[in-house]
């Protein structure tokens, strides 16, 4: 049962929908952080505003080998492994590539867009993240200005991304010194394409996901939910240990292109918004008070979520080595996630070491228990449900 590889998304740039004018900029974009969550919303912006397609480079998937052939001795000095890593994708980006780039675009993320805006506190980025472009950059300007040498521009615009009007602005602020005839209206109507782009690639996601759910929930067969930040899909820093499982016959949902289709949502939540305990199926108040980071928030939701699926009988924790964000969310995300019994595994501290032979052990530990345990579990769940599953799951 395939997956979605979003390593391949990065790749499939889409057409202009516009006539812009042709704009002969040859832009590279580091492949870090919250760009694998909202890599598609710049892409289609700069396709857009007359960029050619092709000239939309994103670096490659983090590695050993790009770390010590583009980055060594220009790393960052910071305790998070994945900013750590942004050296080496600045360097390729700079020096690895046959046509060189004109701009190395790397914006400062204030907001990430989420499907629980409006059910939660606020939708902030992590603050390491948001300091990383800039303690990256640093590195490459610490004997001499790299960019200046290369002649490319550095172009790193804050963003409140969760925010379109105020995104609009400060993108033509940022913009606008690059893109001397660049008007407004055009703008606006690149980031309004944008966003609509993003979003269909997020819902083109969860229809995955939703035909995931229901090929098990038919077979009556487990399937895994992969629970981490957006980077954990960087096979650099989440190491694919979550294809490894997959390759054990388990299918693999990331918590973050969970299905939230009304009928799912009703059958799994329903009771709680009855018991008064929540007041919709994205409230998460009762469970994370401080719910201010967007991805801290879509965790504990996908931990819940997969805690109470009939299909999900085990969820994995991805967590990178001493990320200041994971440590308040270990203890919660476990009492959530074994609630009604699901298993639960992490792999905790991720950085550059993978210790193949212990990952080996600890996938085929995983793999037994799911054998084992699974077919209770799916009886249990749809017990402590007591409603026949929608349609949308199990087709009658």
């Amino acid at each position: 049962m395939p997956i979605q590889i979003l390593q391949k998304a990065f790749a499939k740039a889409p057409f202009a929908k516009s006539k812009p004018p042709k704009r002969d900029f040859r832009i590279g974009i580091p492949r870090v952080l919250n760009q694998w969550s909202t890599h598609r919303f710049w892409t289609t912006l700069f396709v857009e505003l007359g960029i050619n397609r092709r000239s939309i480079v994103y670096s490659s998937d983090t590695s050993e080998a790009q770390q010590l052939k583009f980055g060594k001795g220009r790393g960052a000095v910071d305790c998070c492994y994945p900013v750590k890593c942004m050296s080496g994708h600045y360097g390729e980006l700079l020096n690895g590539q046959k046509r060189p780039i004109d701009i190395l675009f790397v914006p400062i993320i204030l907001t990430v867009p989420s499907f629980l805006r409006g059910h939660v506190r606020e939708n902030m980025a992590c603050p390491r993240v948001i300091a990383g472009p800039e303690s990256t950059r640093a590195g490459f300007r610490r004997e001499k200005d790299v960019f200046k040498e290369l002649g490319v521009h550095y172009l790193s615009p804050a963003v409140s991304l969760a925010d379109p009007q105020i995104a609009t602005r400060q993108l033509y602020d940022a913009l606008k010194g690059v893109i001397t005839d660049l008007r407004m209206t055009e703008l606006r109507a690149a980031v309004a394409t944008a966003y609509d782009a993003l979003q269909e690639f997020d819902q083109s996601l969860r229809r995955q996901s939703l035909a995931v759910l229901s090929e098990c929930a038919t077979q009556n067969r487990p399937c895994i939910l992969a629970l981490g930040r957006p980077y954990h899909m960087d096979t650099g820093i989440g190491h694919a240990i979550e294809s490894e499982l997959q390759a054990f016959g388990y299918p693999i949902l990331w918590g973050q292109y969970l299905p939230l289709d009304a009928e799912i949502l009703d059958w799994l939540y329903g009771d709680l918004i009855k018991a008064g305990r929540i007041q919709s199926p994205f409230d998460i108040s009762d469970i994370w008070k401080t719910s201010h980071s967007a991805n801290t928030n879509e965790l504990l939701w996908a931990a819940r979520y997969g805690s109470i699926m009939p299909w999900i009988t085990c969820s994995i924790r991805f967590s990178s080595y001493e990320c200041g964000m994971d440590q308040p969310t270990y203890s919660p995300v476990q009492e959530i996630t074994e609630a009604l019994g699901t298993l639960f595994f992490v792999f905790q501290d991720l950085d550059e070491t993978k210790p193949a032979g212990s990952v080996r052990i600890r996938v085929e530990t995983i793999a037994y228990y799911l054998e084992q345990k699974s077919p209770n579990i799916i009886q249990s769940k749809l017990e402590a449900l007591k409603t026949a599953p929608p349609e949308l799951l199990l087709p009658t």
